[in-house]
Order: C-alpha cells, then sequence, then structure tokens
C-alpha cells in the first residue's frame, strides 16, 4: 500500500516537472525598442486641455513595446492555456483583429503572463509620438495625413479592424492612433500646475484607469495623442483594447 502511494505521489510530481509553463503556449508579441529618452508631455497643440496641462517634461528609460495591439488570436491562445473566458467578437470573426470587450484587469493579466505589463501614460505618450516628437497623432501632424495612420469615425465602420492596417509612426509602431483605444497602466491624476507634485494614486484606491489613442468609433478632436479618458477598470466594450510593454529595467 505504501509502496502503491509513493509511486502515485512521483508520478503526480513527474507530471507536475514536465508541465509546460503558461508563457511557453503563448504566441510570440511583436514588440519594438524604444530608446529612452526626455520629451514635453502634454497638449503641446494648443495647450487649453484641461486634462492634459500644465505642460511638463519627463525623462523615461528605455522599454520595448508592442509593434501592434494585441489581436484576438493573441488572446484567444492565452484564454486556452489560462482557462479564461474567450472575449465577444460581436459577430465580426477574431483572427488579427484587435481584441476588444477586455476589462483593464484581464488586459494586465494578458501582459503578465508574459512577464511584460501595460505601459504607463509617459510611455505610451512618447511612443505614440515617436520617440517625443511634436506629432499630434502618431506618426503625423497634419489632419490632412490622419487617414493614412488611423481607423477612425470618418473612414471607418463600427468594428476594431485587423491590426496594422495603415502606416506605422515613425518608431514602427502601428494604431497608436485609432483602430482601438488602449488600456494604460496606472491611474494618473490630472496634472497639477506644479509637474514635479504629479503623483500615481494606488490602483487599489481608485476604480478609475485611463486609455489611450481614441479607437475606430473617435473623431478627430479625440484621437490626438495627449487625449485623456478615464473609464472604469472591470468594464471592458468594443471600443478599447491594449497592448504591453517589456521595460528594460525591470529585471
Amino acid at each position: 500500500m505504501k509502496k502503491s502511494l509513493f509511486v502515485l505521489l512521483l508520478f503526480a510530481g513527474g507530471c507536475a516537472l514536465f508541465r509546460p509553463s503558461l508563457k511557453s503556449q503563448l504566441d510570440p508579441l511583436d514588440m519594438t525598442f524604444v530608446e529612452g529618452g526626455s520629451f514635453i508631455m502634454g497638449d503641446t497643440i494648443e495647450e487649453e486641455n484641461d486634462d492634459s496641462t500644465p505642460l511638463h517634461e519627463v525623462t523615461l528609460s528605455d522599454f520595448y513595446i508592442g509593434t501592434y495591439e494585441v489581436t484576438y488570436s493573441q488572446y484567444d491562445t492565452y484564454a486556452e492555456a489560462a482557462g479564461k473566458t474567450r472575449p465577444a467578437d460581436d459577430g465580426r470573426g477574431r483572427g488579427d483583429r484587435a481584441v476588444v470587450n477586455i476589462n483593464w484587469y484581464d488586459a494586465l493579466e494578458f501582459c503578465n503572463a508574459y512577464g511584460y505589463r501595460l505601459p504607463t501614460e509617459q510611455e505610451w505618450e512618447y511612443a505614440a509620438r515617436s520617440g517625443g516628437k511634436d506629432q499630434i497623432y502618431a506618426g503625423v501632424f497634419d489632419p490632412d495625413s490622419l487617414d493614412y495612420v488611423a481607423r477612425h469615425n470618418d473612414n471607418s465602420a463600427g468594428y476594431t479592424f485587423s491590426v496594422g492596417s495603415k502606416q506605422p509612426n515613425d518608431l514602427g509602431l502601428y494604431d497608436m492612433t485609432g483602430n482601438v483605444s488602449e488600456w494604460i497602466g496606472e491611474y494618473y491624476p490630472l496634472f497639477k500646475t506644479d509637474p514635479d507634485s504629479i503623483e500615481f494614486y494606488p490602483l487599489e484606491e481608485r476604480a478609475m484607469r485611463v486609455i489611450r489613442g481614441g479607437s475606430f468609433n473617435s473623431r478627430e478632436l479625440t484621437l490626438r495623442n495627449y487625449w485623456r479618458v478615464g473609464v472604469l477598470a472591470d468594464i471592458g466594450n468594443h471600443t478599447t483594447g491594449f497592448r504591453c510593454v517589456d521595460p528594460t529595467d525591470e529585471d
């Protein structure tokens, strides 16, 4: 009896030892290196947006960010491996369409499964502006060029599109403007008169999160790189997706 129990425990331990890790079962994410630097964050265009002023200098270390927004295919592979429910596709199909109907917690868990995290607001804006350049959209300044880089209200139907269907910005990042709005990692308060006093609120104290970039359903103004929207963390919708960040200094 004792010998049988020992064999059973040994077999169970061996199965656990050779069980593949969650990360090893996931589809790879295409990540783009972003060299760190300093830039002026906020509404550098009119300096009138209350949520995005006063302007303030931010300095960032190097990081990697998703070249594309996370797709249904990538999320479905993760959901199957992690025992999660697959998000609804609103009858539009799955594949390489940017995934939506994902709340902030689900997006964070997905990135964490790779050893990554969601981007900070500073990282997201710096990357969208092609390394902090004075760009009103991701890759362009002129509103007449918006259609080249973004899926938005005036050139798209009412659903998420395949990632990478428009031109990238100067860093080679696709859909930072439009297609789907993107979850940000922290809750960031309104900018303050003294930029040095800006602080992150502990996530457990705030139900709100920030989304950036605008979506296929957004008009020109809300597609601007500095535009900020606060939403509830536990509510996913058909316009919001995400991409991940791998910070090189957080090994």
